[in-house]
């Protein structure tokens, strides 16, 4: 890690953001107590975090990325299994209930469907009745039903006042959900700040996104034209004067002879954002 700084206010969702590597995972351990930081502090009031990881067992629930139960265990038995870990829990049937695990009460692990488990994943997370609770990739492989019941219950978690942290690859995710989030890779955060806040300061004015018979190549010079990047087919244009970017793209396009076939314009993204400060080169 390089000199981290985060700070992540009470009764939020907070997103960690970044590639594959960026650190993510790493920052989160060593918040939750489950990996010791080689130096600086971490602190959750009044509590020094590496001095008591005790606190951050009591009062935090975490949802690793890989949550490895017993196959051979019902819900319920998984579910009371974790809670006999803790002095203060919620009841099994109360978090049966909420996470609409009713008819897989007694129901093995092994029979459970993606959603299902990840449902129960996060149950597992609240049975200690947690203040903060850390979901670390919460959605990875759902189907789109799925990935949406899960944000549901991250915001019912948000609505009770707890304060929920949470890494994604999903973009359209973690701006649906987040109010704070900071963007990492190789371990250090390149930036932070409200959703909407990274994009208008990041990535201002909108995009055109054009398709023709021919590709669209050369030195394009067009009012408010800030950038030219090429998607497969596919050419888009970041401009600060939409209005006026596609006036002279149009006639550009009759002069030169290039038929447009396809035109779509829209405002920057959170992605758009991500792409811009960890770059489009693929990691495993």
């Amino acid at each position: 890690m390089d000199g981290v700084d985060l700070g992540i206010e009470p009764g939020c969702i907070f997103g960690l953001l970044g590639p594959n590597g960026a650190g993510k995972t790493t920052t989160l351990e060593m918040i939750e107590g489950l990996r010791r930081p080689d130096s600086g502090s971490i602190t959750y009031g009044d509590h020094d975090l590496v001095r008591s990881p005790a606190v951050a067992r009591e009062r935090f629930g975490v949802q690793l990325q890989t949550s490895a139960f017993f196959e051979l265990l019902r819900v319920d038995e998984t579910i009371d299994l974790f809670a006999s870990f803790y002095r203060h829990t919620l009841s099994a049937e109360t978090l049966i209930e909420r996470f609409e695990l009713g008819e897989k009460r007694k129901a093995y692990v092994q029979n459970l469907s993606g959603g299902q488990r990840q449902r129960l994943a996060v149950a597992v997370a609240l049975v200690n009745d947690p203040e903060v609770v850390f979901l670390d990739e919460p959605t990875a492989g759902l189907d789109p039903q799925a990935r949406r019941n899960v944000w549901d219950s991250v915001r019912q978690l948000r609505a009770e006042g707890r304060t929920v942290v949470l890494t994604t690859h999903y973009m359209d995710e973690a701006e649906a959900l987040c109010d704070q989030l900071a963007v990492m890779d190789h371990g250090r955060v390149l930036d932070e700040g409200q959703p909407q806040e990274l994009i208008e300061r990041r990535q201002p004015g909108a995009f055109i996104e054009v398709a023709a018979e021919v590709p669209i190549t050369g030195d394009l010079r067009l009012p408010g034209l800030e950038r030219v990047t090429h998607e497969g087919p596919k050419t888009v244009l970041m401009t600060q004067r939409l209005d006026e970017t596609l006036g002279a793209l149009a006639e550009w396009a009759k002069q030169e002879g290039v038929p447009l076939t396809g035109l779509a314009t829209r405002t920057a993204t959170l992605e758009d954002v991500f792409l811009q400060l960890t770059g489009r080169s693929l990691r495993d």
